[in-house]
């Protein structure tokens, strides 16, 4: 009979996983961060490794896939994928998850990555943010949003490739609108100058009732 609820342990292993990353996180680590003693998680999960598995899996569920899925969804177009890295800057520079970065990116940059069954998860991971950033950029290309001539499987990769250097660089202390204006040049890049608009973020210019009145006069 367990004393413990096991969702909620491996809830705090994967946040402390997602932090600290595998290598530097010890099993004592997680029995001080979950308070289950050694026997009840080795019990339940496995060894170290089991149970770092079971977390970057529940960060997937939890995580990406909702946000990957939400992209593919969107019929926008390049407003979907504008939306998608607005998003991710705001959930990796504000809050209570602010600077731990990506998990997936996280072990992709970690000597983790060199584990095979990580490695499976983390390439998984990969394609199916490249297939939803591809769904989006068909739609954009339906919609004549996109530059004649551009290969839409290397736009996705190259599109998936920046989400990765931005959780990165969120990760480092990056400010919010160096990211954002990261995204927004690369989007720009891609985009059919006839279907260019301002940033969603854009305010009107502020009147000067002074100003007026004075050119008025």
């Amino acid at each position: 009979m367990k004393h413990f609820e096991p969702a909620a342990a491996l809830g705090t292993a994967m946040e402390l996983f997602w932090r600290q990353g595998l290598e530097a996180t010890g099993i004592q680590d997680v029995v001080a961060a979950t308070g289950v003693n050694r026997s009840s998680l080795y019990a339940t999960f496995g060894g170290k490794k089991e149970l770092y598995m079971a977390a970057l899996r529940r960060y997937m569920d939890e995580h990406a896939t909702p946000a990957f899925a939400a992209l593919a969804a969107d019929d926008r177009g390049l407003p979907a994928i504008a939306e998608f890295y607005d998003q991710l800057v705001q959930q990796r520079c504000e809050g209570r998850y602010a600077r731990f970065g990506c998990m997936i990116v996280n072990a992709n940059a970690g000597p983790e990555s060199a584990d095979p069954d990580v490695r499976q998860v983390l390439d998984h991971n990969q394609e199916s943010l490249v297939a939803a950033m591809r769904s989006a950029l068909e739609r954009a290309a339906e919609l004549g949003q996109l530059r004649a001539g551009l290969d839409p499987g290397i736009v996705a990769r190259t599109l998936a490739v920046t989400a990765y250097g931005l959780n990165l660089r969120s990760r480092a202390g990056a400010a919010p609108d160096e990211l954002r204006a990261i995204a927004t040049v690369l989007l720009e890049s891609f985009t059919d100058p006839r279907h260019a608009t301002p940033p969603p973020e854009a305010a009107p210019p502020r009147r000067n009732p002074t100003l007026e009145g004075r050119t008025s006069q």
